[in-house]
């Protein structure tokens, strides 16, 4: 008896329901190996949808459904349920966090909407445990404080935990996420226990986030695959049935059953890998390996109301989106593909602009009437299929003589322009270069499209484009990820690289490949910043299910139709662990009153609240001061984000901030200084504690003062705000110095202008470190005070050392200043700076302008006298390497014609100039080469070289370049307190990051930024 070899592949979307069934063995065949294909109308239930569709490819094929050696269904449920905030599918989730003193500030849900995350986010439990980023403990696990978190947990009644502890997915030793879920089984087995190692990787919140949204949707999960394996047993299927994951691999009903979130976006992906299945006849074979196609292509999937493009990688899977992916606005950073949409689809509506005449397409859409609105089926709404029928007559659909006399055939020749250029625009943006490439058209729209596109070097429309998705599920393959930190002292990254893919691989086959089919897929490695010898490497490893295996069976075991929430529309949640998911916003609060003024208009009438010479922050202001800081960063400084958000719920439970300008010190003033010190990787995983604040205690309390103002080190990236913490009403209680001491971010506190200054004006005399006494803490019990140094140089080469001790961030405190020393040494009215930047940016994004954002932002900097646009392309290489703690590498950017502006249609095959930016954690200079080779440096250290994201206008971190980003680079002139003497042209200019032969050249004309207090006081707010 022959095996079974034939595989069923189904895609359950909202409007249609396609399957497909394929002999692989085939596959080389004219037909692909094609038994059946079938597109039906999704079903209330989906699985009536899925027994109709694989019932009516049974008839039309034949085919015995004892040689269907597996199902694998891809649907579009669970991403809804969480989209549509349906409280009848989400359940309550209680989290345990196993953290030590870190995070106890920062709620459950602290950035998901308020909505979604009063439904889902019930109850939060801190217990000590957590990892440090080199694998040693920050606590041991406490068991019996994690039995008592259980019984809270059982008696409100939460059936659904996650457990999240810090560095988790390094655990290898401890396992302390696996220790914690087998007590709380032990405790309280009635209840769903997921680990949050088990759904995504590096980065806590996000992680948290992404393992929350996983156990809400458990139950219906469980449900909803129930409902799947209940059609295919009617079917008188006995192979397993395996549901598509957003990477376009497969996992097991019962493992799905377990961890829905890793299908939420495979209806993207099936479609993308259906088309790598069909056109690999087609592509160059360059020894590819099985599922493999050859080289990058795009491909455009057109619906009925949308176009879906996505790059298709020469391994045959969809280039993954950035590392943080937004879901219902809950921000994560599980495998996600990187598709963009358009409004173009077959029932887009065609119309003429009421002012200039210009035919019009999309975005809104007839969708699923289009048999009642289209011209062509006697409606009275044209559409973008009736064009298509009209000029292609043969397609057979509909009417056609209907359209004769509609009146739209003198449009004709304009509607066909219009797709050419949307379909070119949208393809030119997700190019990672100028170069041509293969252009693959699926979906049961692509007759819309034309045959040629400017940027393809083919379009190609394979048979059978219109059930890719189906297809794309029955090819689907197994994967297995390792996403670890190791040690790089005693091997070479080559040598861990090699090691790390192996467990890659052995994750794949314990995930069912079998292994003489496994390949490696992607590799990833990133040196750690301020960590000597230690890499972050992200291996993937592919490969075909093994259909022998008998020990797996049990993950496609029947799953348990359990029961769905019971939590009815009218109930409120809200109520559930309010004390430990934090307060909500009233209707007074400054959060729902920022929502009214998100329009340019209330954008431009708002008001900040000075009064008496002091700013007192709102959340408005708190947004755009934190992008402003992140552009500020120049790449450096870390994401602000964290402790935005820290902030922000310091000023929802009633904490003030007040902001003062540098000349409202008084010269016996004492002014304060702090921040954090560390990898941005370790603050990616490890959320904060008390370390900077406990650095300040330790350092006032050994000098018997108290300081009466505190400034920010540096406005650029996360220190940008750390002034503002330390100084809100909860902690220090201290006014805000608007002004820093750098400008910008520089990679060390010596490139300060305390140091230009102060230490500079000791040179004749002995030596002294100006920030000396100084102190670092790790939040977890660990201070280092250092009271005599030379220089601020010596001490920062003295903390560095003690940094990979101390868990490799650390909170610190650097020694006052006087006030009178402080208004001569500032940087002044920087954060009213990086205020008037964010303004800019949220101005353009509620203007819908974000193409001219760069030039806001040089307009609010003093305009182009001072700063400059310096270049628009997308990143096409990246290099970086770690040495003595810091991360150097370089980022070179292409020009392209989309990122310039210019129609694709006209410079297509034009040369591209190129931008070379090397960075030592932040930017250091922006080199133009010309398309003959020649070299122009347009701006150089101290003036600021800013990367920010086209499509946005957010700032883009060096730790954040990745190949295909499109951005804008902007130059803008340093203060004068860097540029105006050669000490602090050589301590902040290209000789402070070691370029010795560079010499630095002004960009332009030094603007000094104008003081929000010196514009606002006084003046009546709008409310």
């Amino acid at each position: 008896m022959k095996a079974p070899h034939l595989r069923i592949g189904v895609d359950v979307g909202g409007t249609n329901t396609d399957g497909v069934i394929l002999n692989p063995e085939k596959s080389s065949d004219p037909d692909r190996g094609i038994v059946a294909w079938k597109k039906s109308s999704t079903t209330k239930n989906p699985s009536d949808g899925i027994f109709n569709v694989i019932r009516d490819m049974f008839e039309q094929s034949g085919a015995d459904a004892q040689d269907v050696a597996s199902v694998t269904i891809g649907t579009t449920h669970f991403i809804n349920a969480v989209v549509e905030m349906d409280r009848s599918r989400l359940a309550r989730v209680a989290v345990i966090r196993l953290c030590g003193p870190f995070s106890k500030d920062i709620p459950v849900g602290i950035d998901w909407p308020p909505e979604l995350r009063n439904i889902i986010c019930a109850y939060r439990g801190l217990v000590d445990g957590g990892l440090e980023i080199d694998g040693s403990l920050i606590e041991e696990l406490d068991e019996e404080a994690l039995r008592r978190e259980c019984e809270i947990i059982k008696s409100q009644g939460i059936k659904s935990i996650v457990v999240v502890g810090i560095f988790s997915p390094i655990d290898i030793v401890y396992r302390q996420e696996e220790r914690a879920a087998s007590i709380i089984r032990e405790t309280y087995p009635e209840a769903d226990v997921v680990l949050s190692k088990e759904v995504a990787n590096i980065g806590f919140l996000e992680r948290e986030n992404a393992a929350v949204l996983n156990a809400s949707i458990l139950p219906f999960a469980r449900h909803t695959i129930h409902s799947f394996q209940d059609a295919i047993r009617r079917l008188g299927l006995s192979c397993p049935v395996f549901v598509t994951q957003n990477d376009g691999t497969i996992l097991p009903a019962g493992a799905a059953a377990r961890l829905p979130i890793r299908t939420f976006s495979s209806g993207p992906t099936n479609s993308m890998r259906g088309a790598a299945f069909l056109t690999q006849n087609l592509q160059k074979s360059n020894d590819r390996g099985k599922g493999e196609v050859g080289e990058a292509m795009m491909v455009v999937d057109i619906g009925g109301t949308t176009t879906d493009v996505g790059l298709l990688l020469p391994n045959g899977f969809p280039r993954q989106a950035a590392a943080y992916s937004e879901i219902a606005g809950v921000r994560t950073n599980f495998s996600y593909p990187d598709v963009r949409s358009i409004g173009l689809g077959g029932g887009s509506v065609v119309r003429r602009d009421k002012k200039g005449g210009q035919l019009t397409i999309g975005p809104d859409s007839v969708g699923y009437q289009i048999q009642e609105k289209a011209l062509l089926f006697g409606g009275t709404v044209p559409t973008a299929t009736d064009y298509t029928v009209l000029d292609q007559p043969t397609l057979g659909i509909g009417d056609i003589s209907l359209l004769e006399n509609a009146g739209i055939a003198a449009g004709l020749s304009e509607f066909k322009a219009a797709v050419k250029s949307m379909l070119e625009r949208i393809i030119d943006t997700m190019k990672t270069s100028p170069s041509d490439i293969p252009v693959v058209l699926v979906g049961g729209g692509a007759v819309i499209a034309p045959d040629s596109l400017v940027g393809a070097s083919r379009v190609i429309k394979p048979n059978w484009s219109g059930v890719a998705n189906a297809i794309g599920a029955a090819t689907a393959r197994v994967s297995g990820v390792v996403d670890f930190i190791a040690s790089t002292e005693s091997r070479t990254v080559s040598q861990v690289i090699e090691e790390i893919s192996q467990s890659a691989i052995d994750k794949a086959v314990a995930n069912g490949a079998a292994r003489e089919t496994v390949t490696i897929a992607e590799v990833e490695s990133f040196p750690l910043q301020y960590i000597a010898n230690k890499s972050r490497v992200v291996v993937k490893a592919v490969g075909d299910f093994d259909y022998s295996r008998t020990d797996l069976l049990g993950s496609d075991a029947p799953v348990g139709n359990g029961d769905l929430p019971s939590t009815s529309l009218d109930e409120d949640t809200s109520e559930f662990g309010r004390g430990h998911i934090g307060s909500e916003p009233t209707e007074h609060s400054p959060s729902l009153a920022k929502e009214t003024m998100m329009t340019p208009e209330g954008i431009d009438n708002y008001k900040p609240n000075v009064v008496n010479r002091q700013w007192w922050l709102s959340e408005t202001d708190l947004d755009w001061i934190t992008t402003g800081c992140y552009i500020l960063g120049t790449g450096g400084g870390g994401s602000p984000y964290q402790h935005m958000l820290r902030l922000r719920e310091l000023l929802r439970a009633g904490a003030t901030v007040r902001i003062v300008s540098p000349w409202g010190l008084r010269d016996d003033d004492i002014v304060a200084c702090g921040g954090g010190k560390g990898s941005p990787q370790v603050s990616i995983e490890k959320p904060y504690g008390n370390e900077i604040l406990e650095s300040q205690k330790e350092l006032y309390n050994h000098l018997q003062i108290q300081p009466t103002a505190v400034i920010a080190l540096e406005i650029g990236g996360g220190n940008g705000l750390q002034g503002l913490i330390l100084g809100a009403s909860v902690h220090m209680d201290l006014p805000v110095v608007d002004g820093d001491w750098m400008g910008r971010a520089y990679p060390v506190s010596h490139q300060t202008t305390p140091v230009v200054y102060g230490e500079g004006e000791k040179e004749k005399n002995k030596r002294k470190a100006t920030m000396i006494p100084s102190c670092i803490a790790d939040g977890n019990g660990r201070s280092l005070l250092m009271t005599r140094a030379r220089s601020e140089l010596d001490a920062e080469r003295a903390f560095r050392a003690a940094l990979a001790t101390m868990g490799s961030h650390v909170g610190c405190a650097k020694g006052p200043v006087r006030g009178e020393d402080a208004k001569r040494w500032v940087v002044e009215n920087t954060v009213s700076l990086a205020w008037r930047i964010g303004r800019a940016v949220a101005r353009a994004r509620a203007a819908n302008q974000v193409d001219s954002v760069a030039e806001a932002i040089v307009d609010e900097v003093g305009g182009a006298e001072s700063a400059k646009v310096l270049f628009r392309g997308k990143i096409v290489g990246v290099e970086r390497v770690t040495r003595m703690g810091h991360a150097y590498g370089e980022v070179t950017i292409e020009s392209t014609a989309a990122a310039c502006g210019v129609e694709t249609t006209t410079t297509a095959k034009a040369a591209a100039e190129r931008l070379v930016i090397p960075f030592k954690n932040e930017n250091i200079y922006a080199k133009k080469i010309g398309t003959g080779g020649e070299e122009e440096i347009l701006a150089i250290v101290p003036d600021l070289v800013c990367v920010i994201d086209a499509q946005n206008g957010e700032a883009i971190g060096t730790q954040e370049y990745r190949y295909g980003l499109l951005v804008v680079v902007i130059g803008i002139t340093a203060s004068e307190k860097w540029t105006s003497t050669q000490r602090g042209i050589d301590i902040g200019g290209p000789k402070g990051f070691g370029f010795d032969d560079l010499a630095y050249v002004p960009l332009g004309r030094f603007t000094k930024p104008r003081g929000v207090i010196d514009e606002f006081d006084g003046v009546s707010r709008v409310q």
